[in-house]
């Protein structure tokens, strides 16, 4: 192995695509555009350099900026989505960091092609009648598609075209208050005529871009079209009882053609027990949260449609509640004999109009009298309430009053709401009970903070902050209770302060409302920082750890302890300062280990938590390794393992690396000790050659530092075997092992395609004294391209395999002033009676394949073995190379290619059968 110095550098990236792309433009105004069809799998890959490796994250932002970040980050180098919607269309931004410099971000824009089945809409409009025997009838066909890209729309009647100018009683136009472009397009029929009456179909088309067929609408017109009407057979509104079933009938009266009905409610969906069936919608067992407005919506295209509404009212009575009024002309509160007293009940009624209410004393009947006098409160004022004024108290008065409510539909209980007047109602009183404020609770206890309240009637107590407008516990401003009592389970820090009790009008005296605080103290033990940390050091070094309070109550009277384990190391009180130190002056082998600093106060204690270790940090593999595979023997290979040592100053000094290697699938680890002379710096690149690795498996390899500590914190990567696939490298080769064939696609103008084949995977019926026995090295497991020529191929058909774009990088900002060379490089198999051509060509950015003239050719047979071609080419833009197989008179006709390569510089050798 030997030492490169400092390999650290900052991220770059470049996104490469794959999946189903339909089109890929890489400079449209500076941004790519990747465009894919609705259902088909999106793949994109972001390809970084820099190292340490970088950390890779996908986002994608949307058009508006609410929904900016709808997808959630995605964090490994390849980005799968498989049946793309249109939704996910937008920018998808690959961002690589590591710590140095500025993250590398690069984006690509993808645009989802999709067209939806057009739809047809018919608007009439009909003239002022002449005579009243003539009148004008003009009929506008709209058809709308939802698409990307835009539509073109183009509308037949039958069979025959429609166009602008082909028929005088036809006008097609786009109306310009359209947003979008190809948005709509307007057949306008005027005055109509006998021939209009017909089949109109649309077609909607985005010109088959990504293979999406075009769509099409028939719409019938004929002398009976028309707009739907409909009808209710229900009353406006429906009053019933909860636990009915409810049936809305709504019929089509008119329309043609007949129209479709559907239903809706105000919440916008219907509820999920309802039923709708031929126009009718039934709604069983109905609840009070069922009511509302439905609304029956008939459409056929037709003008508009057609809609009619019904509310339905579920009869509830709820929430009884009473009250009671001293007389207002004196300053007491207290009722007294002589003085008027009214007593107020009050209930939400469903509808109000059919609330009743009645009054009983003790039980009998009471009705209005001079000083008896029952009302009913104005309902904008206060809805659904009753009064019994007392004018002039007497102790015959004294007894239970209760009002009754009842609805006079019927069928839903009654409520009956007891009022006792006596000697001992008298209003009420709050008190704090001794003791109970202020209330010191630790966190997490429950605590229930009380008033005491007398009087009789006892009204309800609500409850609040008096401190500060924050919500209570459950979520409300405000809580109610019956007894005095506010219980709080789980308490938190955030619960503490002034807690405001009082008294409610309801179900008590209305008067002015007496209250009381009560103040709730929460202590929590210390937050401390750091909660945990590693602290890395070598032997005979010193170390020092600090523990800091963040928050703590009471955050008096702490005292800390450090301990190395269970054993006490130090331990007092904190005075001005928030944290406590403590130092190892030379750390020894009994000085690593887990340090724990306990801050303690009288609720509990806050720990800080330090792991002592001498462990070293992992090593850091260098994935940028220029050509880091490489093949002398058929069934082996060769990998140059490179990596770096992350902090190698925090510990003593790393003596070896412990390197393990296992195949995939395989258990067993193969371990051998790597030794290393002398310091490593920091950034220095380690390699070592890994060897007689079997072709093609992929290996699992892992990497420990060793210290006089022992062993540190392992790396694991994978090497897999494969021809390198970037075809921006300075170097391409491609002995197509692998199933994505270097990024090659097959030509779709060609007359059949290339096949990828080993001799081991050969069909058994392969036509003989054609064709290789072997790849170019001669092995049977080794990958090639050929050109099948058995039947049903005829003589002179073609097949073109298209490389990957190469990009040639401009040595000035100005273009390429020299062109660069490159030397090309194949191996070729022509063997058999029947050969016909072989052609490479290369063809530039913006030339037709059909445009490109060949750098090679060659004809006939030339005998069982491959041999090797080497062109020069001087490419002036990115570029790709075509190999185009022709077939020849006959099946014995078959032509192999292999090892493809692609080399900076002019090829050293004299170029083979170059084309001039």
């Amino acid at each position: 192995y030997v030492f490169i110095i400092c390999v650290i550098s900052p991220p770059t990236v470049r996104i490469v695509h794959s999946g189903h792309a339909c089109n890929v433009e890489e400079e449209r105004y500076t941004e790519r555009v990747y465009t894919i069809r609705e259902g088909e799998t999106l793949e994109l890959t972001c390809l970084v350099t820099g190292h340490p490796r970088p950390h890779i994250r996908w986002t994608k932002t949307a058009g508006s900026v609410s929904d900016r970040f709808q997808d959630t980050s995605v964090f490994n180098e390849t980005l799968h989505i498989a049946k793309i919607l249109r939704h996910q269309g937008g920018r998808y931004y690959c961002k690589a960091e590591n710590g140095l410099g500025s993250p590398a971000i690069k984006s690509i824009r993808v645009d989802v092609y999709y067209l939806d089945d057009p739809v047809v809409t018919v608007h009439q409009s009909i003239g002022e009648a002449k005579e009243q025997f003539y009148y004008e009838r003009t009929v506008f066909l709209r058809c709308v598609a939802n698409s990307n890209p835009p539509v073109r729309y183009s509308w037949h009647r039958g069979r025959d075209v429609l166009s602008q100018g082909s028929d005088k009683g036809v006008e097609i136009y786009e109306p310009f208050f359209t947003q979008l472009q190809g948005e709509t397009k307007i057949l306008k029929l005027k005055n109509l005529r006998p021939k209009d009456y017909a089949n109109y179909s649309c077609i909607a088309s985005v010109r088959n871009v990504c293979g999406i067929p075009d769509r099409r609408v028939i719409f019938r017109l004929t002398n009976k079209t028309a707009s739907p009407s409909i009808k209710l057979l229900v009353e406006d509104p429906i009053v019933v009882n909860p636990g009915q079933t409810v049936s809305l009938v709504c019929i089509a009266t008119g329309g043609e053609p007949p129209p479709t009905l559907t239903w809706s409610s105000t919440s916008e969906k219907l509820p999920e027990k309802s039923v709708v069936k031929d126009g009718t919608l039934t709604l069983p067992a109905i609840t009070s949260e069922d009511a509302g407005v439905y609304s029956c919506i008939a459409s056929n295209n037709v003008g508009n449609p057609a809609k009619k509404s019904t509310t339905i009212i579920v009869r509830a009575l709820k929430k009884g509640r009473f009250w009671i009024t001293p007389d207002p002309y004196h300053n007491d509160d207290n009722i007294q004999i002589g003085r008027e007293v009214k007593i107020s009940c009050q209930v939400e009624a469903t509808p109000p109009e059919e609330l009743m209410f009645s009054w009983l004393k003790n039980g009998r009947a009471l009705r209005s009298s001079e000083r008896m006098v029952i009302t009913q409160t104005d309902p904008d004022i206060s809805p659904g309430t009753t009064n019994l004024d007392i004018i002039d108290l007497k102790f015959t008065d004294f007894g239970t009053y209760t009002c009754v409510a009842s609805l006079r539909g019927g069928g839903i209980p009654e409520i009956s709401i007891d009022v006792n007047i006596s000697s001992t109602t008298v209003p009420p009183s709050l008190t704090v009970p001794r003791g109970k404020s202020p209330l010191v609770v630790r966190e997490g206890e429950t605590v229930e903070l009380e008033c005491l309240v007398s009087g009789k009637p006892k009204p309800i107590i609500l409850w609040s902050r008096a401190d500060k407008e924050v919500l209570m516990p459950d979520g409300s401003m405000q809580m109610e209770s019956y007894d005095g009592v506010l219980r709080i389970v789980n308490v938190s820090r955030e619960m503490t302060g002034s807690y405001r009790c009082q008294t409610s009008q309801y179900n008590g005296f209305n008067v002015k409302p007496r209250e009381a605080v009560v103040e709730l103290i929460v202590q929590y033990p210390p937050a401390v920082e750091p909660a945990w940390s590693e602290v890395r050091q070598g032997l005979n070094r010193p170390v020092a750890m600090s523990c800091r309070v963040l928050r703590a109550h009471p955050s008096r009277v702490l005292r800390y302890e450090w301990r190395l384990g269970s054993r006490l190391l130090h331990a007092g009180h904190f005075d001005t300062r928030d944290e406590t130190e403590y130092t190892v002056r030379t750390l020894t082998r009994e000085g690593y280990g887990e340090y724990t600093c306990d801050i303690i106060n009288e609720a509990g204690a806050g720990r800080c938590t330090f792991l002592v270790t001498g462990k070293a940090f992992a090593p850091e593999f260098y994935y940028d390794t220029y050509s880091p595979l490489w093949q002398n023997r058929p069934r082996v290979y060769g990998f140059k393992l490179q990596w770096t040592q992350m902090n190698p100053d925090a510990v003593d000094r790393i003596m070896a690396y412990r390197l393990g290697i296992r195949q995939t699938g395989q258990q067993r680890w193969w371990e051998q000790e790597i030794p290393v002379e002398g310091p490593i710096q920091k950034g220095e690149l380690i390699t070592y050659n890994l060897t007689e690795l079997i072709r093609p498996e992929a290996y699992e390899v892992r990497l420990t530092p060793i210290t006089r500590f022992g062993e540190g914190d392992f790396t694991i990567r994978m090497v897999t075997y494969s021809a390198p696939i970037n075809p921006h490298l300075r170097e391409f080769h491609c002995s197509f092992e692998e199933e994505p064939i270097c990024m090659f696609t097959q030509d779709k103008n060609d007359n059949f395609d290339w096949t990828r084949q080993s001799a081991a995977t050969r069909d058994t019926k392969y036509t003989p004294n054609t064709g290789p026995s072997g790849d170019h090295s001669g092995s049977k497991q080794g990958f090639y391209m050929y050109i099948e020529t058995s039947r049903p191929r005829k003589e002179g058909e073609k097949a073109r395999l298209l490389s990957p774009t190469f990009n040639v990088a401009p040595k000035n900002p100005y273009g390429i002033t020299n062109p660069p060379a490159y030397c090309f490089g194949f191996y070729y198999h022509m063997y058999g009676k029947h050969i016909g051509t072989l052609n490479a060509f290369m063809k530039q950015k913006g030339q037709a394949t059909s445009d490109a003239s060949p750098v090679w050719s060659l004809t006939g047979n030339q005998g069982e073995r491959w041999r090797q071609a080497k062109i020069s080419i001087h490419p002036t833009s990115s570029f790709q190379v075509i190999f185009e197989g022709i077939r020849g008179p006959g099946i014995e006709g078959d032509i192999a290619i292999d090892d493809v390569t692609l080399e900076e510089g002019e090829c050293p050798d004299p170029p083979s059968n170059r084309m001039y």
